[in-house]
C-alpha cells in the first residue's frame, strides 16, 4: 500500500557523505526557497567528518519546522542512502540535492508549479551552472541536456541528458518503481532516470539556470559530471 503523502509538501532529499565544508551553505540555500511548503531529510552515510556536527548546528541555529538529519552507523554508498532518505519522504513531491551544491531560491517553486501546470509530467529536472570550488564567482553552463522529446529518445540510445540532483517528481513516482540501483557503482543515477523512461514516466527539463553544481576534486564520481 502506497505511503499516504502530504498535499503540496515537497521532501527535499540530501545523502551526505563527508560534506562539512559545504552542507550548512546547501542547507542555507534551502533554507531560502520561496516555496513555503518543504522538509528536509539528511541521510548522513557514516561521514568521517563532522558534518553531522555542523548539520545539527545549523539546525539549532535556524530551526527549521520539517528537519530529519539520519546518521547511518555504516557506510551504505550513494544509491544506499538516498535510497533511505527517500522511504522517509512523505511529501506530494520530492526533489533531490546533493550536499556540496546549492540551489536557486525559486528552484522549488518554479519546479512545483510546472508539474501543478503540467498533469501529463511527474518528473522534472533544471538547467544548471557548475563552478569550481575556488572560484563561486566563475559559472560554467551546462552544455548536455536535453527538452521535451529528445529526453526519451537519448535514454533509448543509452544517453543521459537529465541532471540527477536537479530533479524533483512526484511522490507516486518512488511509490511505484522504488528508489536506485545498489548493482552499480558511478551511474546509478543514469539507471534512475532511465528506468523512469523505461517505465512511461513522462519528464522534462525547464531550461532556466536553478540549480548550481560545485566542482571540487573530492567529490564523489568527479569524471562523471565535469564539462
Amino acid at each position: 500500500m502506497s505511503l499516504a503523502r502530504i498535499d503540496r509538501l515537497v521532501s527535499i532529499v540530501i545523502p551526505c557523505f563527508n560534506a562539512e565544508s559545504y552542507i550548512e551553505d546547501c542547507l542555507d540555500h534551502l533554507y531560502g526557497q520561496t516555496y513555503p511548503n518543504i522538509e528536509i531529510i539528511i541521510v548522513d552515510d557514516a561521514s568521517t567528518d563532522r558534518s553531522a556536527d555542523r548539520t545539527l548546528l545549523w539546525q539549532a541555529r535556524r530551526r527549521f519546522p520539517r528537519f530529519t538529519l539520519l546518521q547511518l552507523p555504516r557506510n551504505v554508498g550513494f544509491s544506499g542512502s538516498l535510497t533511505t532518505g527517500l522511504f522517509m519522504a512523505s511529501g506530494e513531491y520530492i526533489a533531490i540535492h546533493d550536499a556540496d551544491d546549492y540551489s536557486h531560491p525559486e528552484r522549488i517553486r518554479k519546479q512545483v508549479e510546472f508539474l501543478m501546470n503540467h498533469p501529463q509530467i511527474d518528473l522534472v529536472g533544471t538547467n544548471y551552472m557548475a563552478f569550481e570550488d575556488s572560484d563561486m564567482l566563475k559559472l560554467t553552463p551546462s552544455s548536455w541536456l536535453s527538452y521535451g522529446e529528445d529526453i526519451p529518445r537519448r535514454y533509448a540510445i543509452g544517453e543521459h541528458c537529465v541532471s540527477h540532483p536537479t530533479i524533483l517528481f512526484r511522490g507516486s513516482v518512488f511509490d511505484r518503481l522504488g528508489g536506485l540501483s545498489r548493482n552499480m557503482n558511478g551511474a546509478e543515477d543514469y539507471e534512475f532516470i532511465a528506468k523512469c523512461v523505461t517505465n512511461g514516466i513522462r519528464i522534462e527539463n525547464l531550461r532556466e539556470t536553478l540549480y548550481y553544481y560545485r566542482s571540487h576534486p573530492a567529490q564523489r564520481s568527479h569524471e562523471f559530471y565535469s564539462e
